[in-house]
Parts: structure tokens; C-alpha cells; sequence
């Protein structure tokens, strides 16, 4: 059962948080070159911010199964206790803080910009990129931490 939840939760990871890190850190270079006219912008640019930001709504939506499946399979293996699970646990929890609080938000912003037929600064998508770094390295470093396991004892 364990090698069953383990091989769920590695799929999950894989499957809702890799779309979710590269959407994310597409977002701001594609926002940023949206062109503006007289028109309005750009509508087939609009239009791959907007399938970027769907896409990090909703596989951070799917993402959810990752650490319920990370919690059955810690408890199937006997390690809810452990330093580096405990230590993933808090990196996921600001992760998903990261990417609820400043990159959704703002990602949300610069769709009504562009929407309202407003240019997009270089600021704001500048600021989402480095709340965007952030939130990836944070999965990063989890997802070094599930592979090390420091203070494991089964010798990988």
C-alpha cells in the first residue's frame, strides 16, 4: 500500500505542480509582451495570459491531492514525525501561501489591466516574477527534501 501512495503522490506532484511552476513563470514575460493599441490589446496574446492563468488556477486546485497523498503516505511509512517531512510540510504550507496570496492575486491584476484595455508595467510583472521565483523554489527545495530525506535510514 505504501509504494501505492508513494507512486500517487509523485504523480500528483509531477502531474498539478509542474504545470502550475511553469504557467506561473511564463505568466509575467507573456503579460509583458501584450501590446496595447488603439484597438485594445493585443487579443491572441490576452489570450495566452488568460490559458496561463487558468492553468495555474486550476491545477493548483488538483495540486490539493499532493500533500493529502504526501500525509497517507507519510503515515502508511511511519514518518509523520521526521525532521525533513516536518520541514516539507511548513515548505508546502508557504508555498501554497506564495502562490494564494501574491502571484494568484496579481496574476489576476494584470488580467483586469489588460481587460480595461490598460498597458501592462514592467513593475508589476517584475514583482510576479520574483513572488513566482519564490514559490518555485520552494517547491524545489521540497522536492529535494522528499528524494534526500535527511536522517533517513533507508539508504537512499
Amino acid at each position: 500500500m505504501t509504494k501505492f501512495l508513494l507512486s500517487l503522490h509523485v504523480l500528483a506532484a509531477i502531474v498539478a505542480i509542474g504545470p502550475v511552476t511553469v504557467a506561473a513563470s511564463m505568466f509575467p514575460p507573456a503579460a509583458r509582451r501584450v501590446q496595447v493599441g488603439a484597438d485594445g490589446p493585443d487579443t491572441a496574446g490576452v489570450g495566452t495570459v488568460r490559458l496561463l492563468h487558468r492553468i495555474c488556477r486550476v491545477y493548483s486546485g488538483i495540486g490539493l491531492a499532493v500533500p493529502l497523498l504526501g500525509f497517507a503516505t507519510a503515515a502508511a511509512m511511519g514518518v509523520l514525525g521526521d525532521g525533513w517531512l516536518i520541514t516539507s510540510i511548513a515548505l508546502t504550507a508557504a508555498a501554497a501561501g506564495v502562490l494564494v496570496a501574491f502571484v494568484l492575486p496579481r496574476q489576476d491584476e494584470l488580467l483586469e489591466r489588460l481587460d480595461g484595455r490598460q498597458a501592462v508595467e514592467r513593475d508589476s510583472t517584475v514583482r510576479l516574477a520574483m513572488f513566482t521565483g519564490v514559490f518555485n523554489l520552494l517547491w524545489a527545495t521540497v522536492t529535494v527534501l522528499m528524494i534526500v530525506r535527511p536522517g533517513s535510514t533507508t539508504g537512499a
